[in-house]
Formats: C-alpha cells, sequence, structure tokens
C-alpha cells in the first residue's frame, strides 16, 4: 500500500507533500497500470475532475498537464 496518497483539498502528496501526483505515485501507477494504459488516463481523468473543483483557483492547463500530461 503506496503512503503517496492526495490530500484533500489542497491535492498534495501524503507521503512527500508535493503536488500529487508525485513523481513516486508516478512510477506507481505507471506499474499498476502498465498493460491498462486507457484505464489510468480514465482514472487520472477522474481525479482531475475532482481537483478541479477544489482548486478552482489552479490553470486548466495546469491541472491537465499536472494529471494527464505525464500518461503519455
Amino acid at each position: 500500500m503506496t503512503t503517496h496518497l492526495p490530500i484533500r483539498p489542497a491535492w498534495t502528496c501524503g507521503g512527500c507533500a508535493r503536488e500529487w501526483p508525485c513523481q513516486t505515485r508516478r512510477r506507481e501507477l505507471r506499474a499498476e497500470y502498465d498493460c491498462a494504459p486507457v484505464s489510468l488516463a480514465l482514472y487520472l481523468a477522474a481525479q482531475l475532475v475532482d481537483a478541479a473543483q477544489d482548486l478552482a483557483h489552479v490553470p486548466a492547463g495546469h491541472l491537465h498537464h499536472r494529471f494527464l500530461s505525464w500518461t503519455r
């Protein structure tokens, strides 16, 4: 079980206090969804929707980069 889970409403990492998903959690998610990249993108898109509600002051482009762009 990972300690690198999001702490809401700030969306910081519970394991290292960086922006979630942090580099460690990204590695874990890549390994977890190794054979299911579409499922990873769908999971992160759902997290992005929740984060956008909590982080309304953060530009959408930053949230997209933070949550989705690294999955390619």
